[in-house]
């Protein structure tokens, strides 16, 4: 099979008078089953459709639009793998320099808010032409949302963008009945029973019988209002007991309908047996390829979904808690196919997913009941109902290692080290170190403060503990010079410097120095980002503590690389201000040496602000700095 065409030449090249749907995508066109874009147009084309792929088009005029000509059926749109505005911005909103999901990593190719921009674009083209969206973007902009970038609460995608119809989640089965439906005959505007779909109408259309929340206007003007609408996105986020959603928005009202159910083992192994090309179009060699196939070509995934639920994550709300697996005969076809293709050197780089280590439900209970509402299963520990059995996955590894010409298998996504540690067997354990860890296993404690892991909805730390010794003595007894790369996160809602400097102290008991610190970004749709917006979390109405200020960010994440020269001054400065300058010396407990200039020019500051309240000269903090330097030299 071909490439999907991308061109009028390719059209002719193919035998194709008209598209019955095009797809518009924010990446660069590859056809990989890690690319969202490439699912979802196989699935259109193994219903018997001609579909064709517009990929990252110029949204300064409508020529790249209209260069298919006008579909019999609709367009769908996405922004691609990520957030067009995650793709440009960094968590500071500085513009990145590269884009892993553009031939070249050339940034620019896109633009900010791509799914709204695209849509506009089209019906500037076409008209009335029927529009569907999906993928990440609009699945987490469904509802009224807090956009960081802009510091504001937004409106639902839908009604920004003017698209017809909104596929939220994995989109598979959504997609299917829609192009059918489409294609026999049936208005878009008729398709108001999909699951796993959003759509708009007038208020006096609204469907009766759903849970309602509170509206854009009162979400704007009322952070408990937002708070108490995101709890509600989330609870009925369940394929068994979830219910229709509705919300107004500026003009008209949102009606989100319950999820699509996951999709079947003997689904997901169709998908992933469709006739994907497994690489970029050949138009981007001359720009040496797309480099977010790099990490991908290699990799198998086995899984979807995540019952760890972390609240900064957005997995929960798009892919859903409830696990999706894929049969062994499905991955083992995989794995062979892999080996056939031309730059294979041996090494199959993952056999993963969202998370790696989860092969079956949590529990049993939850495939008649659902998962439970506003519980987390492996936080703040682990819920007694928990099932934890690494078998199946194990002997599924174990076979993919025993394929021909396969020399190692690894596991680069994330373990969830908190269920594996909970396994009283430790085959599984002793065979990822044995055999599936490449020098470095990444795991993802976040924190160590019990207080931020709670906001985070992470174990606490004993768990990585526990974990962790586990690791090493394995380790040792089979020999090998492996390390624990923890995954740590800076300035997450419930961190102070108080919780900062904690995290320092517990990296440097551990001897561990992290050589990339990632701020919390507050991207859209997640807790987390409700958290920072509000100032309350939204299953206990607490306030919060949320640290905005660059300057405490930029202290924040110094204290995590406090061994760093460069970070000195600015450790120095967090240590005052967190009330420990006990930790500014030259022994073994401190964090950072002294710099008395640095010093000098603090108590100066301090005693400036003291005189212009009126105050002593000699501030509290001033003297204990002084007091401590003495400490010090003595």
């Amino acid at each position: 099979m071909p490439f999907l065409p991308i061109s009028k030449q390719e059209l002719l090249e193919q035998g194709i008078e008209q598209l019955d749907f095009i797809c518009v995508t924010g990446d660069s066109y590859v056809d990989h089953p890690s690319f969202g874009i490439a699912i979802i147009s196989r699935v259109i084309e193994s219903l018997g459709y001609t579909v064709g792929i517009i990929a990252q088009p110029d949204w300064h005029s409508m020529r790249d639009f209209m260069r298919l000509g006008r579909p019999r059926f609709g367009f769908m749109v996405t922004s691609g793998n990520i957030d067009s505005m995650v793709a440009h911005y960094t968590s500071a909103k500085k513009k990145r320099s590269d884009d892993a999901y553009t031939a070249g990593g050339m940034a620019g190719k896109r633009p900010d808010r791509a799914v709204t921009v695209y849509c506009k674009k089209i019906r500037e083209a076409f008209g009335d032409i029927t529009i569907g969206i999906g993928g990440l973007e609009a699945s987490l902009r469904r509802f009224a949302h807090y956009d960081y970038w802009d510091d504001a609460v937004r409106p639902s995608i839908l009604e920004e963008s003017g698209a017809d119809i909104l596929m939220y989640g994995m989109g598979e089965h959504q997609i299917a009945e829609i192009c059918t439906r489409l294609a026999n005959g049936e208005d878009v505007k008729t398709l108001t029973d999909i699951r796993g779909t959003a759509y708009l109408c007038k208020p006096e259309d609204t469907p009766y019988g759903a849970v309602e929340c509170p509206s854009l206007k009162l979400c704007r003007e009322d952070k408990k209002s937002y708070a108490k609408a995101c709890r509600q996105q989330y609870d009925w986020q369940d394929e068994i007991y979830g219910r229709t959603i509705i919300q107004r928005q500026e003009n008209h009202m949102l009606v989100q309908l319950p999820p699509s159910p996951v999709l079947t083992t003997e689904e997901l192994d169709k998908v992933y047996a469709l006739p994907y090309m497994r690489t970029y179009h050949p138009i981007y060699e001359k720009e040496g390829g797309v480099p977010g196939i790099k990490e991908v070509e290699f990799s198998i995934t086995h899984n979807r979904g995540c019952f760890g639920n972390c609240n900064f994550c957005s997995i929960a709300l798009h892919q859903g808690r409830k696990i999706a697996v894929r049969s062994e005969e499905s991955i083992l076809a995989e794995a062979k196919l892999l080996t056939t293709l031309p730059n294979f050197k041996g090494y199959i780089h993952d056999v993963g997913g969202p998370t790696a280590n989860f092969r079956a439900p949590s529990c049993h209970k939850q495939l008649e009941h659902g998962l439970c509402k506003g519980k987390k299963c492996l936080a703040p520990e682990p819920c007694k109902m928990l099932e934890v059995d690494h078998k199946e996955y194990l002997e599924l590894l174990r076979k993919i290692r025993a394929v021909p010409k396969v020399k190692k298998v690894f596991i680069r996504s994330g373990i969830r080290y908190d269920y594996l540690i909970e396994d009283r067997d430790e085959e599984f354990m002793r065979e990822l170190i044995e055999h599936h860890v490449s020098g470095q296993l990444k795991v993802a404690p976040e924190h160590c403060s019990a207080v931020v892991l709670d906001k985070m909805g992470k174990p606490h730390i004993e768990a990585y503990k526990k974990f962790q010794d586990k690791f090493y003595k394995i380790t040792g007894q089979v020999g090998k010079e492996q390390y624990l790369v923890p995954y740590l996160m800076s300035s997450h809602p419930g961190s102070t410097l108080k919780e900062a400097v904690e995290l320092a102290l517990f990296l440097k008991s551990l001897r561990i120095r992290p050589e990339q610190v990632q701020d919390f970004y507050p991207t859209p749709g997640t807790i987390s980002t409700c958290i920072f917006y509000t100032g309350l979390d939204p299953y206990t109405m607490e306030e919060v503590y949320v640290p905005r200020t660059a300057e405490e960010k930029g202290m924040q994440r110094a204290l995590l690389q406090y061994f760093r020269p460069d970070n000195q001054r600015k450790v120095i400065e967090a240590l005052q201000k967190a009330h420990r300058t006990d930790l500014i010396g030259n022994g073994k407990e401190c964090l950072v040496k002294p710099d008395g200039k640095y010093l000098a020019e603090l108590r100066e500051r301090e005693k400036n602000k003291q005189s212009q309240k009126g105050g002593n000269r000699h501030s509290k903090n001033g003297g204990n700095v002084r007091k401590s330097v003495k400490r010090r030299r003595r």
